[in-house]
């Protein structure tokens, strides 16, 4: 049996990244969230901070939509 060292180190490569950025994009979503209360408590709009948490979690569902497709189709 061979192994392809280089093509698991690619893999490898590619699965950091991609967890790395998707826990980065829920963090954010996170982060938006809260400053959206905190907007709120002190009077001031919420909505760009909404948005851009509801944006973060948007993508963040789209991915790993692509990645259930990926692993079915």
């Amino acid at each position: 049996m061979k192994i392809d060292w280089a093509a698991l180190g690619s893999v490898f490569g590619v699965s950091l990244v991609a967890t790395v950025a998707l826990v980065g994009l829920f963090t954010l979503g996170v982060i938006g969230l809260s400053k959206q209360e905190q907007a709120a408590a002190q009077g001031g709009s919420a909505a760009l901070a909404r948005t851009g948490a509801y944006a973060c979690f948007g993508l963040c569902l789209a991915a790993v939509a692509y990645g259930i497709y990926l692993i079915v189709a």
